[in-house]
């Protein structure tokens, strides 16, 4: 997507009090970027009509005292609640600032007023490009410390969805660096309680209480979070010699955390907004859609319920085909094709994403695609070899050796059972397994270039796309 090339109405009068422009001058204007944290990093700038996002980024890194290797880290992304963008190192922020209500009226549902409303604060984010192989060699602490802030910013909302045990452990790490080695005399259940949701994620914590609570459990499938939790998760955090304001400490806890998220498929993805059918129930068949997140990483691409934060299905790359369609005055799908199974028959099933962002979302799916093959292409002489683990690596605090990510019920678990899919085979003949590629897929778009589990199913040629 080339900002430059975009043509928006300007509304000058209209803007938020997050802008991260304003006028300093004739020709230096203030520039605010936003750390994952709120923390605003001020900036002044010459020529920022012409300053490139490789420009700014390089400004922005030199102002935190960032080594240089933080240029294929982190990335400048343009942020609002109804649209989230990472910026190439070509693309000009100013420019994509004004043409920022384009944007809207083409990758969003929004009404004219929101529109109008609505504007973009500049933010310094982590890179979905950058493979968690090599962030697991990061040394820097002002480095780690941003990608802790990152990842606990989308467990505590809800962004990244886990399992209550998994938040516990993890909020026990933050309790750890936010208030020092565990204090049985300080840290009570009672002390815990008052500040559970800066520890937990929101959607998981008890709200309420005497009838509230109980409600709570009755309508919840699963049950809340309570402080007795998170305070003997915080009482299992390994103690070392040093103490908590010790540098080395600080890194092997940011670490710690960070090595428990690389365990979430989803770690370090892009977020976008669609809606799925939701299964037809009932004896008139009724069914509606229910609001998904798409998170699509350099994995593969997963559908999260909005509402009750968990996964209903994740594809690697090597187990779909996909296509965006928009076909006239209707809406824009994203079309998720997979292997499965109907009544113990082996079928190809279409999943259908409404979504203005399917655009977005398809041609990320092709570049994660090239660039993992291109990567897997490599010369294994020529390619960068991985420096071996620190002590801090092999030992991070609540190290289990034994992950819980496949158990039963998991929230990461897909729920095909939810999902209304297109289930077809073709007409007239046996069904018909084809490996090792899709060839015959209902797609022509798919990962080619590497193994893959997937076996599709021949397609009829008069299918009804639904």
């Amino acid at each position: 997507m080339e900002g430059d090339r975009l043509s928006v109405p300007q509304n000058p009068e209209d803007q938020s009090q997050r802008s991260s422009i304003s006028s300093a001058g004739p020709r230096n204007h203030d520039v605010l970027v936003y750390l994952v944290d709120d923390t605003v990093v001020r900036l002044t700038v010459d020529n920022l009509s012409s300053v490139t996002a490789q420009e700014l980024h390089r400004i922005v890194s030199e102002t935190l005292q960032l080594p240089e290797d933080a240029q294929e880290i982190f990335a400048l992304w343009l942020v609002s609640p109804v649209l989230e963008l990472q910026l190439k190192p070509k693309h000009q922020p100013y420019k994509l600032c004004r043409q920022w209500q384009d944007l809207l009226f083409r990758f969003t549902s929004c009404s004219a007023d929101d529109i109008l409303e609505d504007e973009p604060s500049l933010q310094f984010r982590r890179d979905i490009f950058f493979p968690k192989r090599k962030e697991v060699q990061i040394q820097d602490e002002d480095v780690l410390r941003l990608l802790f802030e990152e990842a606990k910013y989308n467990i505590l909302e809800g962004r990244y969805p886990w399992d209550l045990s998994d938040c516990e452990e993890l909020g026990a790490l933050i309790c750890r660096i936010n208030l020092g080695p565990f204090d049985p005399k300080q840290h009570t259940a009672c002390f815990l309680k008052e500040r559970l949701d800066s520890f937990l994620p929101s959607h998981l914590c008890r709200r309420g209480h005497g009838l509230l609570s109980a409600l709570w459990k009755r309508g919840a499938t699963r049950l809340p979070a309570d402080e007795q939790g998170l305070l003997r998760a915080f009482q299992r955090v390994p103690e070392e010699d040093s103490a908590c304001e010790d540098r080395a400490a600080l890194r092997q806890l940011y670490r710690a955390y960070l090595q428990k998220c690389h365990l979430l498929p989803y770690y370090g993805c892009a977020f976008f907004s669609g809606e799925i059918d939701k299964p037809a129930q009932g004896l008139l068949h009724r069914g509606g859609r229910k609001a998904v997140t798409v998170a699509i990483s350099l994995e593969g691409v997963y559908i999260i319920d909005s509402k009750e934060k968990h996964v209903l299905l994740g594809l690697r790359f090597q187990e779909l085909s996909w296509d965006h369609t928009f076909p006239s005055e209707e809406e824009h799908i994203l079309w998720l094709e997979f292997d499965g199974e109907n009544e113990g028959t082996p079928v190809n099933k279409l999943l259908k994403v409404y979504s203005k962002q399917a655009e977005l979302m398809s041609s990320l799916i092709e570049y994660c695609i090239e660039l993992n093959s291109s990567l897997e292409g490599q010369d294994p002489e020529s390619a960068p070899r991985e420096a071996p683990p620190s002590s801090e690596a092999r030992n991070p605090p609540f190290d289990r050796r034994t992950h819980k990510l496949q158990r039963q019920n998991s929230v990461i678990c897909s729920r095909i059972q939810h999902l209304a899919t297109i289930d077809y085979v073709e007409e007239g003949k046996e069904i018909k397994r084809v490996k090792p590629r899709r060839t015959t897929s209902f797609f022509g778009r798919q990962l080619s270039n590497a193994p893959t589990s997937y076996s599709a199913v021949r397609a009829a040629e008069n299918l009804e796309q639904g």
